[in-house]
């Protein structure tokens, strides 16, 4: 049987009483599975002898002798103190309302001691420890034991009894739940060695390989359910492109490079129409943006539909190559739709089209909820028949009475913005068209591997020729007046400016933090009362936010205070200073994101980082600064601030990003299996999730059915005892 066929419940384990069950499943173990699957987050190694004297570098673990009792404290404060000593030094235990281990301690006597030992009030002590008489046989000593995660009421004496007599009577029967040539090749274990040695190992060697076997299934079956996803989308459009032949899970890459609009290069794969686009620029494609659209256009022209994922740090193009990706499609008879979380980010596409497109000859079309009954009707009519070829909007575009006469290209900006259900209903409105979802920032290769990882991944490594990287720096927000002389000395050059702050109003409720509302007066009055300043936040309606956005890109407006709504899309190249308040209180993807929003003009630009300060009471304390209202400089604070200083690279970000807060925590990620695994961690673990990727596509290649002798386990195993059966792959 399989791990996770064990449904007897763990009360039916001599020992688990009504109690201990109600305990259990307060840590949500209920099954023997979710007994054995309930790993331990440490190990305590007592077969190694650790003696007192060796204490600052691990728990000891060691022989001593008592050599006395003290009593310190006074009144119901009593408690006992025992000196012991092994061969390299002496101890205290300080038995903290234990009076009784007075009694249990006997003075001259030798007993086994493992324990967690500092240096306090002039000697070597301990609080937390364990002991057992030297001169019987070793119960809790001599060898590793498992240290799990507890609630009030569990301990770890009852997990490991429970643990241990759940192994012996069901780990000898348990099936492999991978291919017996890859536990041979990756040096494996079999699974009712692991399952035991996860808990109990016979050594610290054996533990690891443990790990490694538990830590590399899961992410296998996690990159097999990846790859399932990815052949059930590639057959399911197929059908009517190429019937005769079975899609692969990637795409292979040309066997040669084709000549360039100009010589040799990716470009000679381009359309017509792309490349008449591509000579009315006013400066060339950089050799990133020709790569991915040559790569763009053999998915467009394959034999079944497209899911490609764009990647490029901010300012590189992605959205250009969007737009020769459209063209690819409206010259093959069908249409494209371009969807963008906001209105403002896609009025901004819907304008660039219509700049750049149009004039080639395709018809764009601008959809949003807010569009009047009228427009609308007319707008639906030219979709469904002749009168559209490229749309831009938001959420509306697949709103049940959009109908379109060939959707064939789905664009989605913005990616992690948008639900599964979300993309779903764009995609239902063509009959499998191509995928090509953009990601605001670029995204870490290990959730490139899971969560995007049924999609070809694109990537623009180059930025266009001139872009000069935002010059950074941190600011304290006593020094905040340096800031507005910079900003004022830019302003007088005909620059433009950002002010940006984490909240739209000052209820009360924002621990002391500036709000853009008040701020814009602030600025507009006291600071900067020459120039005109501007205010931007998502309560605001689309019409005013068009027509604040329209100013500040002709210059009529020099500061735009706004809240982080200007995060994406926004692309004002006058605009040469972003200065972000409460910078702490910024997610490093908002903060790239926004430092992205200056130097898109070619000429130096400067991104000051705000950051509050602790408050006097807590000045140099360390650790977590805080103001008594809640806000201030947290250590992970700080990091982000660190991060954003020292680099530029988005990529070097992301990376940042995921290691900081984790992958259960990146948007988009809960449905990624992330939260269903149990010991791989992929950010930790990226060199077994590359493995287990590469064996996971391996198989699916060989037999997409799972029907061959060699996939049966696999097969097996997702027929009765699926992994990630709880989860939205």
């Amino acid at each position: 049987m399989f791990l996770r066929e064990l449904e007897e419940t763990a009360g039916s384990l001599k020992g688990a009483g009504p109690e201990t069950v109600r305990h259990l499943a307060g840590v949500a173990v209920r099954s023997i599975a979710d007994l054995l699957l309930y790993y331990p987050r440490d190990w305590e190694d007592r077969v190694r002898t650790v003696p007192i004297a060796a204490f600052r570098k691990s728990p000891v673990n060691t022989v001593v002798r008592v050599l006395g009792h003290e009593w310190i404290g006074a009144g119901g404060m009593r408690t006992v103190k025992i000196r012991v000593e092994d061969e390299s030094g002496a101890a205290s235990l300080v038995c903290f309302n234990r009076p009784f281990l007075e009694k249990k301690l006997v003075t001259g006597k030798q007993y086994r001691l493992w324990g967690r030992f500092f240096y306090k009030y002039g000697e070597i002590q301990a609080s937390a420890f364990e002991f057992e008489d030297a001169s019987e046989n070793a119960a809790g000593f001599g060898r590793i034991l498992p240290v799990y995660p507890l609630s009030s009421a569990l301990t770890q004496g009852v997990l490991r009894r429970l643990v241990k007599k759940a192994l012996d009577k069901y780990a000898p029967f348990l099936e492999d739940e991978l291919p017996g040539e890859i536990i041979a090749r990756r040096g494996l274990l079999a699974m009712k060695d692991a399952a035991r040695a996860i808990h109990f190992p016979s050594s610290m060697e054996e533990l690891e390989k443990a790990r490694q076997t538990i830590i590399y299934g899961e992410l296998f079956y996690l990159e097999i359910m990846v790859g399932k996803r990815a052949l059930e989308r590639r057959t399911q459009g197929q059908a009517q492109r190429s019937p005769a032949r079975a899609a692969p899970l990637s795409r292979a890459a040309p066997a040669e490079t084709a000549p360039a609009l100009s010589g040799a290069g990716p470009a000679s794969s381009f359309s017509p129409l792309q490349r008449r686009l591509a000579e009315r620029l006013p400066f060339a494609l950089t050799a990133g943006q020709a790569a991915v659209t040559a790569e763009i256009n053999r998915d467009m022209d394959g034999d079944w539909p497209m899911a490609r994922l764009l990647q490029g740090d901010v300012g590189s193009g992605k959205t250009l190559v969007s737009f020769l990706a459209a063209l690819r499609a409206v010259e093959s008879g069908g249409q494209a739709v371009i969807m963008a979380p906001t209105e403002l980010l896609a009025r901004q596409h819907a304008e660039n089209a219509a700049r750049l497109l149009e004039p080639l000859g395709p018809r764009i079309a601008f959809l949003t909820g807010n569009l009047r009954a009228a427009g609308r009707s007319s707008l639906l009519a030219g979709l469904a028949g002749d009168g559209a070829d490229i749309a831009a909007g938001t959420h509306a575009l697949f709103s049940r009475d959009v109908v379109y006469r060939d959707l064939r290209l789905v664009i989605i900006d913005e990616q992690h913005r948008f639900g599964v259900t979300q993309r779903s209903l764009i995609m239902a409105k063509g009959d499998h068209p191509h995928l090509l979802m953009m990601s605001a920032t670029p995204i870490p290769r290990t959730l490139a591997l899971t969560v995007f990882g049924d999609m070809d991944v694109s990537v623009i490594p180059d930025m266009p020729p001139g872009r000069k990287p935002v010059k950074t720096h941190l600011a304290r927000e006593a020094n905040e007046e340096k800031v507005y002389e910079f900003v004022r000395k830019e302003l007088a050059r005909g620059h433009q400016a950002y002010f940006v702050y984490p909240l739209i109003e000052g209820d009360g409720e924002g621990g002391g933090l500036k709000a853009a509302s008040s701020m814009a007066e602030k600025l507009s009055r006291k600071i900067f009362p020459e120039y005109t300043t501007a205010l931007l936040h998502s309560k605001i309606g689309e019409d005013e936010k068009q027509r604040i956005m329209d100013g500040f890109r002709r210059g009529d407006i020099h500061i735009l205070a706004a809240t982080s709504v200007v995060e994406v899309g926004v692309d004002v190249p006058n605009a040469t200073c972003m200065v972000v308040e409460h910078a702490e209180r910024f997610g490093l993807s908002a903060l790239h994101q926004l430092r992205g929003r200056v130097g898109r003009g070619g000429g130096e630009a400067y991104c000051f980082l705000v950051y509050s300060e602790p408050s006097p009471e807590n000045e140099g304390r360390g650790g977590l600064f805080a103001y008594e209202n809640g806000s201030g400089l947290t250590e992970d604070g700080k990091a982000r601030l660190r991060v954003m200083l020292e680099n530029s690279d988005g990529f070097v970000i992301a990376e940042e990003d995921l290691r900081l807060r984790g992958p259960g925590q990146i948007a988009g990620t809960e449905q990624s299996g992330y939260l269903s695994l149990g010991l791989a961690d992929p950010v930790r673990d990226a060199a077994e999730l590359a493995k287990a990727r590469e064996d996971a596509f391996a198989v699916l290649e060989r037999d997409p059915a799972l029907s061959k002798p060699e996939s049966a386990p696999v097969a097996e195993v997702l027929g009765r005892a699926p992994p990630f059966s709880n989860v939205t792959l």
